[in-house]
């Protein structure tokens, strides 16, 4: 049986760490295979060489990652949203969840991004890790549910 509790809270733990930049964190909350990728819906965002992104292994991972956050605003917070459990095995949990990102312009908070978040979390020595992590950003133009699945 999976602790739905520390699913979430890997979830959330990860986000907060990341958007403070707490470099020294971040080595634990990944496998040492982890898959990270990240790009946007349309992939033709005028930012899509620093949004996308496709690694393996906690290294490239942890590399990467540092560079694009030290490239990012300050302050940045990703709120993660509706996470729920998708799938599970005795040692893995799927979860998929929505981010909504903001920063500050002129002292007010600023919607930055939205997006879909895709993970597998692995328990190891008793510890949830992120496996694989598959971020897709929202950047199309809205159109009705029924156009978009015409496509």
């Amino acid at each position: 049986m999976h602790d739905r509790l520390a699913v979430h809270e890997l979830l959330q733990r990860w986000w907060f760490i990341y958007d403070e930049g707490d470099f020294d964190a971040w080595e634990d909350a990944f496998t040492e295979d982890v898959w990270f990728t990240t790009r946007t819906d349309t992939g033709n965002h005028p930012h899509e060489e620093f949004i996308a992104s496709d690694n393996r292994g906690r290294a490239d991972v942890l590399t990467w990652q540092r560079e694009h956050r030290l490239g990012s605003p300050y302050p940045l917070r990703h709120n993660g949203t509706n996470i729920h459990i998708t799938a599970q095995t005795d040692d893995e949990v799927s979860v998929s969840s929505y981010i909504f990102v903001t920063t500050t312009q002129d002292g007010l908070p600023s919607n930055l991004a939205s997006g879909i978040v895709r993970a597998v979390l692995r328990r190891e020595e008793g510890v949830y890790r992120f496996g694989e992590v598959h971020v897709v950003l929202d950047t199309m133009k809205a159109v009705t549910l029924a156009e978009h699945r015409a496509v």
